[in-house]
């Protein structure tokens, strides 16, 4: 899975935020907030990965993360992705 094109991330005083840009402006009403694990999770997600990449990726950025515990935060992020229809 990967991003739909037409998003942004970007910091904003100390807040990370997805922005749609050009067309994703008018079918996206708002903008998507994130802490600093879903803006590198997002960041993951800009080329192809699966639920068990993700879940390598951040077990190997925050090792002190439990993989369990990471697979939980994944499928949860993921989920609220999929909502948002921002992945492809």
């Amino acid at each position: 899975m990967k991003l739909k094109s037409g998003f942004v991330l970007s910091s904003v005083y100390g807040k990370n935020l997805v922005i749609p840009t050009g067309s994703r402006g008018a079918d996206f009403n708002g903008m998507i907030t994130m802490n600093d694990t879903g803006a590198f999770l997002w960041k993951q997600l800009e080329s192809d990965k699966s639920e068990e990449e993700l879940v390598s990726a951040v077990c190997g950025h925050y090792p002190e993360v439990k993989e369990d515990y990471a697979a939980e935060c994944v499928r949860d992020f993921v989920k609220q992705l999929r909502e948002a229809d921002v992945l492809e």
